[in-house]
């Protein structure tokens, strides 16, 4: 087998240094854009396609690539509108700052993906992990920051969830008769949609949607009502599917709750559509909230009533706090958005 010209080689034939030869490559301001233009022709009729990447992090200790680690599978994140809006968000700056992004997910611990989380020069964790892959990258001792979780001193970039959904309860509920029911995802480890029970809410965790869901009990408790257990469903994951699922537990049942509190904007958009399917008015039958405000919220038929996040800040934010190493907690703002579905 004919051995790969290298990089010293293709210098002394071109007649240049090999630094820029390697500059022409990966610091392109570093020359005029002739002399680049002439080293990279010259490359070319050469068959030269630049240094070695493995190689070239090795002798520069960093890859210049940012790893975003999902607590999902990948099919999943992408079809999550928050963590779309998030990895723009999250794009722009590495683009901007000349880095690549490497989209990996908690959920597999293959013999590859051990290897890969090895290459990155920092991590962004985007919600709880859910296997192995923290504490080993948490060994590895590189940046990271985690995005709606907060662990031990690791710099976070979290939303006031709590606060957010107990100003929403606040405002959504009329009086103490309201019959208020919470529809959210990952309160358990179940795949199944399902009533929580008295045993459960003695169980909290740290999922985000704990905290929203002790914001809507501690908002409605300020307005004299009760959320009881049996009014609020699990989701496994905040998909449409599950959610209309859980709308119909909720309005075929006998004491039919007149106001759903939902803990994203694809489950109240879910809620309202099976309402109209049950020829439930709203809001005079039944008021729904969200939590987002994605695009599909703003321009809903009766405009839904949510807490808007800037998803694509909130990643440009996570993105500048890796790169310009920030050691500190960080709160996204939100906004209630008062519409016509409560």
């Amino acid at each position: 087998m004919e051995k790969a010209i290298s990089q010293k080689d293709v210098a002394k034939i071109i007649g240049v240094s090999t630094a820029t030869v390697s500059n022409a490559f990966n610091r392109p301001d570093q020359l005029s854009t002739e002399l680049r233009q002439r080293v990279l022709s010259e490359c070319a009729k050469l068959g030269y396609s630049g240094p070695h990447f493995a190689a070239r992090s090795l002798r520069s200790g960093r890859s210049d690539v940012v790893c975003v680690m999902l607590s999902d599978t990948l099919s999943y994140s992408f079809s999550d509108p928050m963590a779309n809006l998030l990895l723009e968000g999250i794009s722009d700056v590495l683009a901007e700052n000349q880095k690549q992004m490497l989209l990996m997910s908690s959920t597999i611990s293959s013999d590859a993906q051990i290897r890969a989380e090895t290459l990155p020069d920092g991590f962004i964790f985007y919600g709880t992990p859910r296997g192995s892959s923290f504490d080993r990258i948490l060994s590895l001792g590189k940046p990271c920051v985690t995005v709606d979780f907060t662990y031990k001193n690791l710099p976070s970039l979290n939303v006031d969830n709590y606060g957010a959904c107990c100003e929403l309860a606040k405002a959504a509920i009329r009086d103490k008769n309201d019959l208020v029911a919470v529809i959210g995802m990952r309160f358990l480890t179940a795949s199944i949609v399902k009533r929580l029970s008295k045993q459960d809410m003695s169980l909290p965790s740290k999922e985000i949607t704990w905290s929203r869901l002790l914001g809507f009990k501690a908002g409605a408790s300020d307005k004299g009502v009760d959320i009881v257990s049996d009014n609020i469903i699990h989701l496994h994951r905040n998909k449409p599917k599950e959610a209309e699922i859980a709308a119909r537990l909720l309005l075929m049942q006998e004491q039919r709750p007149n106001l759903i509190l939902c803990m994203s904007d694809v489950i109240a958009l879910a809620v309202c559509r099976v309402a109209q399917q049950l020829n439930l008015r709203i809001p005079e039958d039944l008021r729904v909230t969200g939590f987002d405000d994605i695009e599909e919220a703003r321009h809903a038929k009766e405009g839904l009533t949510t807490v808007f996040q800037n998803g694509i800040e909130k990643g440009r934010e996570a993105a500048t706090m890796l790169l310009e190493g920030v050691t500190e907690h960080r709160k996204v703002p939100v906004e209630l958005r008062l519409r016509g579905t409560h």
